[in-house]
């Protein structure tokens, strides 16, 4: 059974990271859509928040119906994956304005949400123990993932965003087959039949609560962050005077600064099996809140100083991720840890629509040196709610009684 499950592991690891390129294929190339559709910079952010938006429609109406636990995760899986794949290729192949792009973003959110919740219920029928460290590399391969179309504009898309976004619709058409080679583990149970009373029971739960707490003010700076973390590193490279390599030069760092963050999830994965799962979460959120006040002090810093800074920042923004689903997994109703995952995910992605929306406006007003700063504000609320649950008598359920 050992062998089995690190075999489930890696394929499904392997197929969350190839999907979730699908996640900022348009994003990655934002600056060459505006030029070439005419997008205002209201317009371009919405690229990125149509995902987010169907992410959250779709996550919801999954966990209204109870997806994640009366359909089998790995076929869930891999229709989403292909789903969303077909949308992309779309965006590529036939549109050439605003509101098409957004429809088809909003229905590739709508596919990641039968993507990413089934994966972690996939491994939680696989790991009793350890169970911190598995969800900890799968979030890990979603990070890498995401950063995929930064490297594949970087390497070669600059000026070219059909190539990132066939490449990203072929990636994520192969992770979808791979979900197909995962079997149910000895420890998922079997498909619940629909009880449309369970989403108010998990939404009862104090310590689920407390848990979904830590990720809400954790996703409120996460993908504010990633999806503007590119502007500010422009920015911050221009004001030093290298605009005429910023374009380029920002892509890859921003990939490096996303993708370092799979490394955080795993090592944070391990040490919250260990250690606890309350104590990695709020060490992570307060070192991750810090460094949103701390990008200000070195922005138009010298490379010296910067790319450490936004590698550092990258590596523990994500690392305590995996454990507030893994926390979920271990204090819900087991019969419907697949619709409290997706509940989580879902209200969690709704509040990254406001903090993707506010950072450009806060740009605007402030300039890209302070922009990220208000976001610190998230990660000190989740800190709070995490120490609260560690009070709990229903914390000794996390990590076999580590908390």
């Amino acid at each position: 059974m050992d062998s089995r499950k690190w075999r489930v592991l890696i394929l499904i690891a392997l197929a969350e990271l190839l999907a979730m390129s699908l996640w900022f294929s348009a994003t990655a190339v934002a600056p060459e859509l505006a030029t070439d559709w005419g997008l205002s910079p209201a317009e371009t952010t919405w690229l990125t928040n149509a995902v987010q938006f169907g992410f959250v429609v779709g996550a919801l109406l999954s966990s209204l119906f109870t997806l994640s636990d009366v359909i089998r995760p790995r076929y869930l899986f891999a229709g989403s994956a292909v789903f969303g794949a077909v949308c992309t290729a779309l965006i590529a192949s036939v549109v050439n304005s605003f509101l098409p792009a957004v429809g088809l973003r909003f229905l590739t959110g709508v596919a990641l949400a039968g993507v990413y919740p089934p994966g972690m219920k996939i491994l939680a029928g696989w790991f009793k123990q350890g169970r911190g460290l598995a969800i900890g590399v799968l979030i890990g391969a979603l990070t890498v993932g995401s950063a995929l179309p930064h490297l594949l504009r970087g390497i070669g898309g600059v000026g070219q965003p059909r190539l990132v976004l066939y490449g990203a619709a072929s990636l994520a058409t192969v992770g979808g087959l791979l979900a197909l080679l995962v079997d149910p583990g000895p420890y998922q149970a079997p498909a619940a039949p629909f009880d449309p009373s369970a989403l108010g029971r998990i939404l009862r739960d104090r310590p689920t609560m407390l848990a979904n707490g830590g990720y809400f003010g954790h996703m409120w700076e996460l993908y504010a962050v990633w999806t503007w973390i590119p502007a500010y590193l422009a920015a911050s490279l221009a004001a030093r005077g290298s605009s005429g390599t910023a374009t380029g030069l920002a892509s890859f760092i921003a990939f490096g600064a996303i993708a370092i963050g799979g490394l955080g999830a795993v090592i944070a994965g391990s040490a919250a099996d260990r250690w606890g799962r309350t104590d990695i979460t709020s060490l992570s959120m307060v070192l991750s809140g810090l460094s949103c006040l701390a990008a200000g002090l070195v922005f138009g810093s010298s490379l010296v100083v910067l790319v450490p800074f936004v590698l550092l920042w990258g590596f523990v923004i994500v690392a305590d991720s995996a454990q507030f689903s893994a926390a979920v997994s271990e204090l819900a109703e087991e019969s419907y840890v697949g619709t409290a995952l997706t509940m989580q995910t879902a209200i969690g992605f709704l509040l990254t629509t406001v903090s993707i929306q506010a950072v450009p406006l806060l740009a605007n007003a402030v300039g890209w040196q302070w922009a990220f700063a208000p976001l610190a504000i998230g990660p000190a609320i989740g800190t709070l709610s995490m120490r609260r649950l560690r009070g709990l008598p229903a914390a000794s359920k996390l990590a076999g009684g580590k908390k």
